[in-house]
């Protein structure tokens, strides 16, 4: 996964000209064909991003402490520690980068509002995608992964809707958010197995 990421922003960073035409393509047809009546309801799937993002953890650390459940004590430093990497890799790829937004470079572009931050990759969808990863490896039950998924896809393409990205900003997105969820797994997967295995170690000795 962390090959397919590297590979996927470099391919995004120095976009050729076919693939920024076919970039700036799709999003013509979806500006073209956008729907204002939609505006309120794609906005707040935006707005829930970051209390979603926040709430799962809190609510983790909270049962796990309540009920003495370490497992959700384990979901929860997962969950914070995925949220932190997609923090450093998103602002960092933004603030490398620096791609302008489309009404920032386009005036035919009307968005819903005006962001300040740079365009790529967009935040709203690596957090939604962190959150939706999270709960999907934790969980793995398909009344989970599907919900979760479907709101991280409709936060997504609501951050296109309102002008505010590039389809290529949300696709960045997306995938720098799921990766920030892998490493993350991966990550406390293995300082748990070393941690395990050194004091099942000194308890021998």
């Amino acid at each position: 996964m962390v090959r397919y990421l590297i590979i996927t922003v470099l391919l995004f960073c120095q976009l050729p000209a076919p693939a920024q035409n076919l970039d700036i393509r799709l999003l013509n047809g979806l500006h073209d064909t956008r729907d204002k009546t939609w505006d309120e309801t794609f906005n707040a799937f935006s707005f829930t991003v970051y209390p979603v993002s926040l709430a799962v953890p809190l609510a983790q650390y909270i049962h796990g402490i309540a009920a003495g459940d370490m497992k959700s004590i384990e979901h929860g430093l997962h969950s914070t520690t995925a949220l932190v990497a997609n923090t450093v890799i998103t602002y960092g790829l933004k603030h490398t980068i620096k791609r302008q937004r489309p009404y920032d470079k386009y005036p035919q572009y009307t968005p819903y509002e005006h962001d300040t931050s740079p365009s790529f990759p967009s935040g709203h969808t690596s957090f939604a995608f962190t959150t939706a990863t999270d709960l999907s490896i934790q969980y793995r039950k398909w009344y989970v992964v599907v919900p979760a998924y479907f709101w991280a896809g409709a936060v997504g393409y609501s951050r296109i809707h309102m002008g505010a990205h590039y389809p290529s900003d949300v696709v960045a997105g997306a995938l720098v958010g799921a990766a920030a969820s892998y490493l993350s797994y991966r990550g406390n997967k293995w300082i748990k197995g070393y941690w395990e295995k050194k004091t099942k170690a000194k308890f021998i000795d």
